[in-house]
């Protein structure tokens, strides 16, 4: 029985509509792909803020918890705790000596423990932080109460580096820059990149416990 045109017409209207078809599922897992993809980085850069915010408080409770030794505290350099200092020592740089039989002192070693991601563990290498992470403890004098010694504005903040390029980070409800390990984040080229650094941010005071 021979074919006939119409019917040779309809094979080749039909195959076409296969490719099509094919074309529009395999740009659609291409689409599914790429916002599987955008997600994951999301979530991941959700749990490094997350994790960057519990490290902040945690010095803003070891600071409350040695409010009598604030001045352990002032002398903290900036990018000093954490993954190895690699910029150049700001004024007051405070040198760890850890252990240290001070408790303040000590307090410090174990933020810039936790820092470096001693808090979880994959055999022997220290997974339990964000990429980078780096803190700082800066005080303002300008700050302080009449009379009072220690009784200004101190600024935790945490920071890290992120996987893609943004604005750099601020100081909470102020808008102004957040100088903690400025220019130390670099792309895979080397080159310092300062919208790949992100940080968390804020000021309190205590009353310093005599």
């Amino acid at each position: 029985m021979k074919r006939t045109k119409s019917n040779q017409s309809q094979q080749g209207v039909t195959l076409i509509e296969v490719l099509v078809a094919i074309l529009i599922a395999a740009v659609g897992l291409l689409g599914l792909a790429g916002l599987q993809a955008r997600a994951m980085t999301a979530e991941f850069e959700s749990y490094q803020r997350s994790q960057a915010l519990l490290l902040a408080m945690d010095m803003a409770e070891r600071m409350r918890m040695n409010r009598a030794y604030f001045g352990i505290y002032k002398n903290v350099s900036n990018a000093d705790d954490g993954t190895g200092f690699v910029g150049t020592a700001g004024t007051g740089h405070f040198s760890l000596s850890c252990p240290s039989a001070d408790h303040a002192t000590q307090s410090l070693c174990d933020w810039d423990d936790l820092l470096k991601g001693s808090a979880e563990k994959s055999g022997a290498a220290k997974i339990g932080a964000m990429i980078g992470a780096r803190g700082c403890v800066t005080y303002a004098p300008s700050t302080e109460l009449a009379g009072i010694p220690d009784s200004g504005e101190f600024t935790v903040a945490v920071v890290w580096q992120g996987n893609a390029e943004t604005a750099a980070p601020t100081v909470q409800g102020t808008g102004v820059a957040l100088n903690c390990a400025r220019n130390l984040y670099t792309d895979s080229d080397g080159t310092v990149k300062e919208g790949l650094r992100r940080g968390v941010a804020f000021k309190f005071r205590y009353a310093r416990l005599k």
